[in-house]
């Protein structure tokens, strides 16, 4: 992770940050990119989304986790696909998406990408400021307290707290956050699995038991229970659609296509299947003890009226959803947006436009986004992208047989993906209306059955539409 470390630090600053990887930066193993799917699926948010699942699709505990297992296989596959290139030649996802959008077309998938990701990033520093709201709360006992936008002056104390401490990371440095993410995967299940333990003793041993009657649901149909397999599956593919995108951006300095395999293998199903049966469990077991369904860990932990366990656990929880949120949603953002005009905007400066729009997105959490629903949430911004992903894989598998000019994806005045103006005209025209159907399955009533294939619909509707209007078209 060391040429991550050097863009945080600033000394690599625009179109350096874009350049191929040398063969010693080429140093991941499959440990490395293990820890980028362990530490994205232990956030904060993802233990929401899990547990919310678990609640709002009217099936099973046992279809729900199903689903989870199959989403993360699917996963697997999906970023395979779309690492290959990033890991054969060395390049990120904007130098990538110039095959297929141009050289100047391809600041648009960056732009989205960046927009996505920046929106990411304001959720998790929300999710992890609870974190931080629930320690001072567990050290000093105080409770309650006027809101405003849904949240009480430690909360909003808290969330600033974090959003600085987040500007002050990417300004100091990286290399302590890369060294956490290698071991705060083992404090985040050692976490969850005391919280289980905490419930089943307050539920005098009988937290299975009870739990069966959740996890059975015996009023669901076989028809709700397909179309609920089908939803949590789509809702979790497109949770994961904007790391599937530019995934490129971390296949690259994997020692080798194996090695990319390898960790991907590791760190999807694995922890899909350990993340998802403890949150599964800790779901039902608060439903069972507390009589509530709760979603965020966070406030599990403050039930226990622990004062040990809610301070490991807050710190634990906070140190995880920072590290990852600075890994996969900040420098995703950053490269976006310093790509724009990499001679005007630094990383640094990038940077704080970053934690600028985060600051708004962040507060405004409570207020807006969650009205909209996690799952609408998701699925809209999964849908926005998934035709991208179509676009790229396309490109690269069918239209040119995993074959590309590297030197000409830098050429920005002409060459093979330049395409006379710079911009691919049949890839803009296949994001336009793949895009503009897969969101609408999303919010139009009437298109409200497709919803959970919203991603799905997107990737191969984007892909299909490209691949009719460009056969025969490239020169290569």
């Amino acid at each position: 992770m060391q040429s991550m470390t050097a863009e945080m630090d600033g000394t690599h600053g625009g179109d350096d940050t874009l350049n191929p990887v040398s063969a010693e930066e080429k140093s991941w193993g499959w440990f490395a990119i293990f820890n980028v799917w362990a530490n994205d699926i232990q956030s904060l948010f993802g233990y929401s989304l899990v547990a919310s699942l678990f609640i709002s699709y009217g099936v099973s505990g046992w279809t729900a986790f199903a689903a989870l297992i199959a989403a993360g296989l699917l996963v697997m596959f999906l970023v395979n696909l779309s690492g290959a290139a990033g890991e054969r030649y060395g390049i990120p996802y904007p130098v990538l998406a110039r095959a297929s959008m141009g050289t100047a077309g391809a600041k648009l998938p960056a732009v989205l990408r960046a927009t996505v990701a920046v929106f990411w990033y304001g959720v998790q520093v929300y999710f992890a400021s609870t974190a931080l709201a629930l320690l001072i709360r567990s050290v000093t006992g105080i409770t309650g307290g006027a809101e405003i936008l849904g949240l009480t002056g430690i909360d909003w104390l808290s969330f600033v707290i974090v959003w600085a401490f987040h500007i002050w990371i990417f300004w100091h440095g990286m290399e302590w956050v890369e060294t956490f993410l290698n071991i705060a995967g083992p404090f985040v299940y050692a976490v969850m699995i005391g919280l289980v333990v905490v419930l089943w003793i307050k539920s005098d041993g009988q937290l299975l038991s009870q739990a069966q009657t959740i996890f059975a649901n015996p009023e669901g149909t076989m028809r709700t229970e397909i179309a609920g397999f089908i939803a949590i599956v789509g809702t979790m593919v497109a949770y994961f659609a904007a790391v599937m995108i530019n995934f490129s951006d971390f296949s690259r300095y994997a020692k080798d296509k194996k090695a990319m395999i390898r960790g991907n293998l590791a760190g999807l199903p694995f922890n899909m299947i350990l993340f998802s049966a403890l949150a599964l469990l800790t779901t039902a077991g608060a439903a069972v003890v507390y009589g509530e369904e709760i979603i965020n860990p966070t406030e599990i932990v403050g039930r226990t009226d622990s004062v040990i366990l809610g301070v490991i656990a807050a710190i634990t929880f906070f140190a995880a959803t920072v590290g990852i949120n600075l890994v996969a949603n900040f420098i995703p953002a950053v490269n976006g947006i310093a790509n724009l005009a990499p001679s005007r905007i630094s990383f640094r400066k990038a940077g704080l436009i970053t934690s600028g729009f985060a600051l708004v997105i962040g507060g405004l959490w409570t207020s807006f986004i969650s009205q909209v629903g996690i799952g609408g949430f998701v699925n809209t911004l999964g849908a926005t992208l998934a035709p991208l992903y179509g676009i790229m894989i396309v490109d690269y598998y069918l239209l040119r047989k995993q074959s590309l000019k590297r030197d000409d994806l830098y050429d920005m005045q002409g060459g093979t993906y330049h395409y006379g103006n710079g911009w691919n005209d049949h890839a803009l025209v296949a994001f336009g209306v793949a895009a503009v159907f897969s969101v609408a399955t999303v919010w139009v009533p009437v298109l409200s059955q497709l919803a959970g294939y919203a991603w799905i619909i997107g990737a191969v509707l984007g892909g299909f539409i490209y691949y009719l209007r460009s056969r025969g078209a490239h020169p290569e």
